[in-house]
């Protein structure tokens, strides 16, 4: 079977929509920066503290909703043929612009002494977009020769500002905690490869989800000595991804003879086991995003399941997906509209662009951060339609 003789399937407006706000809020809460005043339950909570911010959700989240997009891109790629090798590769390189993409973005926030954060990080994004846009397909092999042109300069651009990198501190480039992007790539990673190879097989799936729950357990308590760490969250953030990858196989597996309200009746409950997980455990361990203890993995998890079952309600069965048209570019130019926030930073500081104190305070400030969520949805939108949106 060829490419050519594959229809490629409908997008499942849910888990784009889902995607789409998880961003829009992710856009939200690291805008909280630039205000005063934010109640604290919008807030990451400290390392020590036993609380669930709402900015401690919206992570999970977005990894939960990479789980349940796994299935169905490798299986388009099986269906147009590719053999799991060449899949492999796929996954591989996309893991490393990925982890690359972290490495730099989670740099700048470390400041940039050379020649000043704003600058290198306005070029720092022209070189993602010239290595990762995504280029018109074509046979006419000059633009083809241009695109691999653009491709290779943006590569120079990332290996000088490398090299020439010095924090504050006068520190080198370095992968530091390899920032949101390289968590995700991480986890991708190893979650895509285990998919691969098991093949839909979902009681295999299922005791590789309780053996990441189990390592983070572990993690929690000490027991791993100097293995701790071995990998990013000790297997929470994969746990998140393992189990939107089982809810997705749940939803969207073509030959279950399970009805739609069973399904939505087992996605459910396991949403309220997850709860009931989370409340025992609350007992031997804190909520704590920083820390990545089982307690904050359960009730997140909990919260991913069932919004999804909410989103999926109202999208794919109520058939109300054009309500959340307005925020649709977020939802399939993910990585783009991610990043139009560091370019509009950047550009501030460079201009020296300041709002008035009255908007940058809290309740006021609020509102200044919805709104620029969704001005930056707008741009990815606009770019989007020029011919410039990131694809790896």
């Amino acid at each position: 079977m060829t490419s050519a003789t594959v229809t490629k399937p409908a997008r499942i407006a849910s888990i784009d929509i889902y995607r789409a706000l998880t961003m829009f809020f992710m856009i939200f809460v690291n805008d909280l920066w630039s205000i005063t005043g934010v109640p604290h339950w919008l807030e990451h909570a400290a390392a020590d503290e036993d609380m669930l911010g709402f900015s401690d959700i919206v992570f999970p989240s977005f990894l939960f909703i990479l789980g349940m997009s796994i299935p169905l891109a490798i299986e388009i790629r099986k269906r147009k043929g590719d053999s799991n090798i060449t899949i492999l590769k796929h996954i591989l390189i996309r893991s490393v612009a990925l982890l690359a993409m972290g490495m730099f973005t989670v740099n700048t926030e470390y400041g940039e002494a050379t020649i000043g954060k704003p600058l290198f990080t306005i070029i720092m994004l022209l070189g993602f977009f010239l290595i990762w846009n995504l280029y018109p397909k074509t046979e006419d092999k000059k633009k083809q020769n241009f695109y691999s042109i653009l491709k290779v300069i943006g590569v120079i651009i990332l290996v000088v500002l490398a090299f020439i990198y010095r924090d504050p501190k006068g520190d080198i480039f370095q992968p530091r905690w390899w920032g949101i992007l390289g968590l995700i790539g991480w986890t991708y990673l190893l979650c895509a490869i285990i998919y691969l190879y098991l093949n839909k097989r979902r009681i295999y799936l299922f005791i590789a989800l309780v053996l990441f729950i189990l390592l983070c357990v572990a993690g929690s308590n000490h027991w791993l000595g100097s293995f701790d760490g071995i990998i990013p969250g000790n297997g929470c953030f994969h746990a998140f991804t393992m189990c939107g990858m089982l809810i997705s196989l749940l939803f969207n597996q073509s030959k279950s003879d399970l009805s739609i309200n069973k399904k939505m009746m087992i996605a459910t409950s396991a949403g309220i086991v997850f709860f009931i997980a989370a409340f025992v455990s609350h007992y031997f361990w804190i909520i704590s995003k920083i820390q990545a203890t089982p307690t904050w993995l359960f009730i997140c998890t909990s919260i991913s399941i069932l919004f999804y079952v909410f989103m999926y309600w109202i999208a794919d069965m109520k058939r109300k997906a054009s309500w959340f048209d307005i925020i649709k570019p977020a939802g399939t130019a993910t990585l783009t509209c991610y990043l139009i926030p560091y370019l509009l930073y950047s550009i501030f500081i460079l201009t020296s662009f300041t709002l008035p104190e009255a908007i940058t305070a809290s309740p006021v400030g609020l509102v200044k951060c919805v709104v620029f969520a969704f001005v930056t949805i707008g741009i990815t939108a606009l770019l989007g339609k020029v011919g410039v949106k990131l694809k790896i």
